[in-house]
């Protein structure tokens, strides 16, 4: 099983390392790793560009994180012959291509190891292989966004939520650890929002930035 593990890790990794956010805004002009955040994720694309190439971005994000997780079910459902795995093996091959595709979204090739926060990537990756659990943490997403206004702290508990989805509804000890190990990665990740949001200076959803002063006479 070494070389199908590897073909998971290379194959999650490439797919996570197309850098979408890049490209969009490459094609809108805009070197997105120079402007607002300097985070290519579809939340700074979105902050830049509008709401329209920031949600392509989300989907495209979301799409390389899902096609990561699927690629060796769907070739085990066209020709068995060429994934004969049981449900064990193909769950651990799963769980590697989302871990790949995470890490290469967040440090891709394409881009000098620079990239975004994986929440998207990770997000559909998790909605092929724990909907239950992609579906509940989306809620909590929303449910914060709306109390709170920030993309940030949403992003964080919905992560935090996914392993304790997990958990209470019985899923693999393997996958509940996963999610784990993912959800610590998006906190990492975003160490720099949070001491933004400790120190009330993170921007809220909507938030429009103070007017620039009257140049001096």
């Amino acid at each position: 099983m070494v070389v199908p593990l590897l073909i998971a890790a290379v194959v999650g990794y490439l797919l996570g390392a197309l850098p979408f956010g890049y490209l969009v805004a490459r094609a809108k002009g805009v070197n997105i790793f120079e402007v607002g955040s300097k985070n290519p994720g579809a939340t700074n694309v979105r902050r830049v560009l509008g709401n329209g190439p920031g949600n392509v971005v989300l989907f495209l994000d979301a799409a390389k994180g899902a096609l990561a997780v699927a690629l060796f079910p769907l070739i085990h459902l066209v020709g068995p012959q060429y994934c004969p795995f049981d449900a064990d093996g193909l769950l651990i091959l799963e769980l590697v291509g989302l871990v790949a595709s995470v890490l290469g979204h967040s440090f891709s090739c394409f881009t000098g190891f620079r990239g975004g926060k994986g929440v998207a990537t990770g997000a559909g990756g998790f909605a092929v292989l724990f909907p239950v659990g992609a579906l509940i943490a989306f809620g909590v997403f929303i449910t914060c966004l709306a109390l709170s206004r920030f993309i940030s702290l949403s992003s964080i508990l919905s992560s935090i939520t996914l392993p304790i989805a997990a958990y209470f509804l019985d899923r693999s000890p393997l996958l509940v650890g996963v999610s784990v190990v993912i959800a610590l990665f998006v906190i990492l990740r975003h160490r720099a929002n949070i001491g933004r949001l400790l120190g009330g200076t993170e921007n809220k959803i909507g938030q429009k930035k103070p007017a620039s002063p009257p140049p001096a006479p």
